[in-house]
């Protein structure tokens, strides 16, 4: 009876949040902060947040990735404010479509989810110049991120502004809106020292301009740890757990969980596995974190010319739980919805009192939350060591625990969640090519070209004496700048010399009389390039032309602003007739900037550019995501109806001795962007993400600028699909988060495997594997192991072929006992099937 009345106590309180999370906010919250927690309405809360940038994705997907944040187990989004998007000309703003940043947080808001506005206005993020307008450069005086009053004014006016803004919308906390933290500055710890004295007092300026806006709600600081009251200052990284606030009276709080890492031209990609992210999750809330942030919980894409780095690529994916295109990443978001529940059932305790932690042997650690009376109690077990799973005794039980994992116990005697054993569904996402025959519309027949000119084609071309530094002179209006002048041979005769060139980076292409003689390349770690080219110089008049590119702006680093690019010199002649060098370096040089496409703003498609494709994404139903393959091409940009998804480069590829995993990582011990890592020999990317609200049902126009030669023809399209979907569960997996009350009222049979259709009027048609025992291998490729009921693929199919859904007990009750004495798990593959809509995978999880 007992039982009885946790479970309805449990179903009501249930009830009320579902109510609490779905109702928009109405009234003003007061939010403040202790020693544990924010503090919400007088309520200690533990939170847990996940990054989603506005500008990466499209106002159309926005609804989707917020209800898939919330189901997921998110309280917050958290997102950047990037000044140069919304004020690319100073005094002119932009807030319009992707650029809509109160329409983003009205939306969080109806899903009622908290915000955390990261207003900066120094972003980093691999954004291009770390999301300062460059406009900024060119202010007489201004010296960036530092105690300068030219800055200090222009950084007080945005930030002002901003803050106005979100006030005027009462987006405040404190007026009843959803964000219930603001961020100044962004990782300034690291640089600081670079600027001497003049940081410390900057960093006091910046504290006491925020908080003198008077938001209502408190403000943060990531990597600052001299950050003053009462900023709060925050940690990054891929752990956090020891972490320790600069005041007994701040909270512990985690802003960047890095996911994963950003990918570069030219370099692997990096995936991070989820059960060290699992792992730093609950290390970190086991050792007194009480908000933690997800970056990034949806990547996006970098469009345009919005990329920074250098070579950071279009994808900004992120390895994150949810996927470039929207689609869920699987096991990773489903396992972590699971870390969430776990540490949710922990909240009320952990909030209540301080960790106490005691060390249950070598690289073994227990931590305990327990209020005085003892009504309140959870406890995390840690195995933090990389080699040996063990068994420890914690309050007179035995408890297995796997090499670096946490196992979390919400009434300090039940493992509800070890972060190692994975019982979410994983998936198999795949691109399915679209390739249309020549007949088709004319696809492989129908392009336009026109040839992008040689050297100086515009009348705004200028001369200087000597090499112009490029960002100084474009301001990035474009990525592209020539550098030309005419030399004279001497003699009767051709000359074969070398043409040297240095270069600040980022790329470069040098032509003589008119024709490619040699290009070079930098890389994100190393933008600066040197090239050595043998050419051909004619008696009399040669023209030398020489292309520079930048591939997104410098975004990271002390004074990264100065860094510069383009040709720098020297630029020289060597080997002559009469064994002599020549510098052209302080000759005079004729410039353009930008190419003459560009200039003509031809891109939109209304007549042709470079290449044009009038027919290429032709009746493009459905909802799946799409994406262009780039197989065939070299390096440019591509617009599709105008809208630029971003730079391609397919033929820069990753090394092939790179140090890739093939199959998998092992995810044990601390985490480098360079211990997992993908596509080694292969292009960094070669899929481009294209907004199905770009697409119009026909007459869809891409264009192209091609910049080292391709074979459009080559050009494909995709849709992002859902290939397999698998579920494995242990029969061993701990009560189900969902079933979980108390010690008296537990789940005493197996757990359950749930299958159930993805659309309506669909069925089962198919079990492609069913294993019960130690079946091998992962979704996809799984194999029988030694242990293995005869019994279960007739068992599964029988439960489930023919219906919509069906549920299976995962227990030798149901399948037999093949193994005794051995842990086993149920692994099911299989599809779905329905009128008009062919094979389709269906969804496997845990009930």
């Amino acid at each position: 009876m007992r039982g009885e009345n946790v479970t309805v106590i449990a179903v009501v309180f249930g009830l009320f949040l579902l109510l609490a999370l779905t109702t928009p906010f109405c009234s003003g919250a007061n939010v403040t902060y202790d020693h544990r927690a924010l503090i919400i309405d007088g309520k200690r809360r533990l939170l847990i947040s996940g990054s989603i940038h506005y500008m990466r994705s499209t106002p159309e997907m926005w609804p989707d990735l917020i209800q898939k944040s919330k189901d997921g187990g998110l309280d917050v989004i958290q997102t950047f404010f990037f000044w140069n998007l919304h004020e690319p000309v100073r005094g002119q703003y932009d807030f319009e479509g992707r650029k809509d940043l109160v329409k983003f947080m009205k939306l969080v808001a109806e899903a009622g989810l908290y915000v955390h506005l990261r207003i900066g206005p120094y972003a980093c993020a691999e954004w291009n110049y770390g999301g300062f307008p460059l406009w900024l450069h060119f202010i007489p005086g201004i010296v960036l991120r530092t105690d300068n009053e030219p800055f200090k004014a222009e950084m007080k006016r945005i930030t002002t502004k901003i803050v106005d803004m979100m006030k005027q919308e009462n987006l405040y906390a404190s007026q009843g809106g959803p964000i219930i933290l603001s961020q100044i500055e962004n990782e300034y710890g690291n640089v600081e020292s670079a600027y001497g004295d003049s940081a410390i007092s900057y960093i006091h300026w910046s504290a006491q301009m925020a908080t003198s806006l008077d938001t209502g709600v408190p403000w943060i600081m990531c990597q600052q740890t001299d950050a003053p009251d009462p900023i709060i200052n925050t940690c990054n990284g891929f752990y956090c757990d020891q972490f320790t606030p600069n005041s007994n009276n701040k909270p512990k709080m985690w802003t960047e969980n890095w996911t994963g890492w950003f990918s570069s031209f030219g370099d692997p990609v990096s995936y991070r596995p989820v059960e060290d992210i699992a792992f730093s999750v609950a290390r970190f809330y086991q050792l007194g974190g009480t908000f933690q942030n997800y970056y990034m919980y949806h990547g996006g894409t970098n469009f345009g010319r919005t990329s920074g780095g250098p070579f950071i690529t279009t994808s900004y994916d992120y390895d994150a739980p949810i996927d470039e295109y929207g689609l869920l990443r699987q096991p990773k978001w489903g396992h972590l919805k699971d870390v969430h529940n776990a540490i949710k059932l922990c909240e009320e305790a952990i909030v209540a009192t301080d960790p106490n932690t005691t060390s249950l042997g070598s690289n073994l650690e227990a931590t305990v939350y327990k209020t005085e009376s003892g009504r309140l109690c959870a406890a995390f077990l840690a195995n933090i060591g990389t080699e040996s799973d063990v068994s420890v005794n914690f309050n007179g039980n035995s408890y297995h625990l796997p090499a670096w994992s946490v196992s979390i116990l919400p009434d300090c005697k039940n493992v509800v969640l070890n972060t190692a054993k994975i019982n979410s569904v994983a998936t198999i996402s795949k691109f399915i090519h679209q390739t249309p025959k020549d007949d088709d519309d004319g696809f492989l027949s129908g392009w336009s070209w026109i040839e992008e000119p040689v050297g100086i084609s515009s009348k705004s071309a200028f001369t200087k004496l000597g090499l112009l530094e490029q960002i100084n002179t474009t301001a990035d209006q474009s990525d592209y700048m020539w550098y030309s002048l005419s030399t004279q041979t001497k003699g009767d005769e051709t000359q074969t010399v070398v043409l040297h060139v240095d270069s600040l980076g980022h790329t470069l292409h040098a032509f003589i009389n008119g024709e490619l003689a040699g290009s070079g390349k930098g890389s994100h770690d190393n933008p600066k390039l040197s090239i050595d080219v043998n050419i051909s110089l004619v008696a009399g008049k040669n023209n030398i032309d020489l292309l520079s590119l930048t591939v997104g702006l410098q975004n990271y680093g002390a004074y990264y602003d100065t860094v510069g690019a383009g040709v720098t010199g020297p630029v020289q002649l060597k080997g002559l007739q009469n064994g002599s060098n020549v510098d052209l370096s302080s000759q005079q040089w004729t410039y353009q900037i930008g190419l003459r496409g560009e200039e003509l703003d031809l891109f939109d498609g209304s007549s042709s550019l470079w290449i044009s494709q009038p027919n290429l994404l032709k009746n493009q139903s459905g909802s799946s995501p799409v994406a262009l393959d780039f197989t065939g091409m070299g390096k440019g940009e591509a617009w599709v109806n105008g809208q630029s998804i971003g730079r391609y480069w397919p033929t820069n590829t990753a090394s092939s001795s790179s140090g890739c995993t093939k199959d998998s990582c092992n995810y044990r011990g601390s985490y480098s962007p360079s211990k997992c890592q993908t596509n080694c020999g292969k292009p960094s990317q070669k899929l481009y993400h294209v907004p199905r609200s770009w697409l119009q049902a026909s007459d869809n126009v891409l264009v192209l600028f091609e910049e080292i030669g391709g074979d459009p023809t080559q050009l494909s399209f995709a849709t992002r699909e859902t290939g397999s979907i698998c579920s494995q569960i242990y029969e061993s997996h701990p009560i189900p988060v969902a079933m979980w009350t108390t010690t008296e009222t537990r789940n005493e049979t197996g757990p359950t495997l749930l299958l159930d259709c993805p659309l309506q009027n669909q069925v089962i048609s198919e079990i492609k594997y069913a294993s019960f025992g130690t079946p091998l291998g992962k979704c996809g490729s799984f194999s029988h192991g030694s242990c293995s009921s005869e019994k279960a693929l007739s068992i599964v199919q029988k439960a489930c072929v023919g219906l919509g859904s069906c549920s299976i007990e995962v227990s030798v009750n149901t399948f037999g006992d093949p193994c005794e004495g051995i842990t086993k798990s149920l692994a099911v593959e299989a599809f779905c099937t329905g009128p008009n809509l062919g094979k389709q995978p269906i969804i496997g999880e845990v009930k």
